[in-house]
């Protein structure tokens, strides 16, 4: 993913996430959720010879071009320059007032720093200077297109000045999801910044309902994101277009581990590398197991409800739930459950989720942070990817099979 030095102006959206549905041992039901190299300013200053000399030419142009109408609302300005760098991008809406944002750092265009707004007439200015300091300007007005009529729904499942555990992937979601021939151009607007510099690569689900952005491994304890999902007016297929741009930055906390082996029937409890707790636990009985695989804490509850009678009809139970902790969207967490201590480290008597004692449970459920991984070994049956926050239950090289943009070797 492109990366990004000092950021001159920073936008970020404030992500929208609705509350999490519960399931499974709740229901199947999943809510909405709620890099690049810096440029110079929208209003920065060029000292240097105003004319260029015929011995050294500057090649410069830029897209839009002059007078196009209908423009997306997510226009980049478009860069081709020879014999010089651009070092000064000036772009204004109607009324005269800068649009900050940023080039790529390949330098092929420059990114507002927000959506731009409908029906509205810009004037652009590039101005490209060579190593001798002689300079070109090129320049040019476009107007762009009226509020898309269809929109696709985005969300982003992070919240800024949040602390998240090191498996806390990046993670956005699409409604209806991004058919494979328009991730690229969407992913090509989904930029993450991390600090210390961590690389990291997208991946999509197969449903293109989601997509996560995740490193080789978990995140460094205290790392910066600094994420900017800009795809307000992106062209998103079949005639829609993305909602809104999102943002958030957020930090890593701590390296907190959670690792249940259905063998022993037992959870150890890593922080830092060192066992801080062990606890005994219940799993699936055999009619409805435990998926195996390295899951992501997505959601804490102090007390719910686990209702499946709207699912299962008489079948389906009705229990008062404390301390649950959400590992799958179809309804596994690991929770309190008084009625199967005694099963607790011997049998598997729960329908799916990990049963734990009160106590257990309630210290758990005061050290954890969302974000932090919880791996589950040997139950048979493996988790369904993007069940759940999934990226780490697959090899690098199989989740970088899943970005729609080149991968770069050096990530392979």
């Amino acid at each position: 993913m492109v990366g990004m030095r000092r950021s001159l102006v920073t936008a970020v959206v404030a992500a929208v996430i609705a509350p999490l549905a519960l399931s499974a041992c709740g229901d199947n039901k999943k809510p909405a959720a709620a890099s690049f190299k810096e440029a110079p300013s929208a209003s920065a200053q060029v000292s240097a010879p105003p004319t260029e000399a015929a011995a050294v030419p500057i090649e410069l142009s830029i897209t839009p071009a002059a007078g196009k109408k209908d423009v997306p609302l997510s226009a980049e300005l478009g860069l081709k320059v020879a014999g010089a760098k651009v070092t000064s991008v000036t772009l204004t809406d109607g009324k005269g007032k800068a649009v900050s944002g940023k080039l790529r750092d390949d330098a092929s265009s420059w990114v507002p720093g927000q959506t731009l707004k409908p029906k509205q007439t810009y004037a652009a200015s590039v101005v490209a200077t060579s190593d001798s300091g002689l300079t070109k300007t090129v320049t040019t007005s476009f107007t762009t297109m009226s509020t898309p009529a269809r929109k696709t729904g985005t969300g982003l499942y992070l919240f800024d000045d949040h602390t998240y555990g090191v498996a806390m992937p990046v993670v956005v979601e699409f409604n209806p999801g991004i058919k494979k021939a328009d991730r690229a151009a969407v992913e090509k607007r989904m930029f993450v910044q991390t600090s210390p510099a961590q690389p990291g690569v997208w991946s999509w689900t197969s449903s293109g309902t989601q997509a996560y952005y995740r490193g080789k491994e978990y995140w460094q304890p205290g790392t910066t994101l600094t994420v900017r999902i800009a795809v307000g007016g992106v062209p998103t297929g079949g005639g829609r277009y993305g909602d809104r741009d999102r943002g958030a930055t957020a930090k890593i906390g701590r390296d907190f581990q959670m690792t249940v082996d259905n063998k022993t029937k037992k959870m150890t409890v890593t922080q830092g590398g060192k066992v801080v707790r062990t606890a005994p636990v219940s799993l699936g009985r055999p009619s409805k197991p435990s998926v195996s695989g390295t899951l992501v804490v997505m959601d804490k509850l102090p007390e719910t409800v686990f209702d499946t009678t709207d699912t299962d009809g008489a079948s389906g139970y009705r229990t008062e739930i404390e301390f649950a902790q959400r590992i799958t969207w179809s309804g596994q967490y690991i929770h309190s459950a008084p009625w199967s201590v005694g099963s607790q480290g011997h049998t598997n008597v729960s329908h799916g989720c990990v049963n734990v004692s009160p106590s257990n449970a309630r210290w758990l459920f005061d050290k954890t942070l969302i974000g932090d991984p919880v791996t589950v070994k040997g139950t048979g049956v493996k988790a369904d990817y993007g069940d759940g926050w999934t990226p780490w239950n697959v090899s690098w090289t199989e989740f970088v099979k899943g970005s729609a943009l080149p991968v770069p070797e050096s990530l392979k």
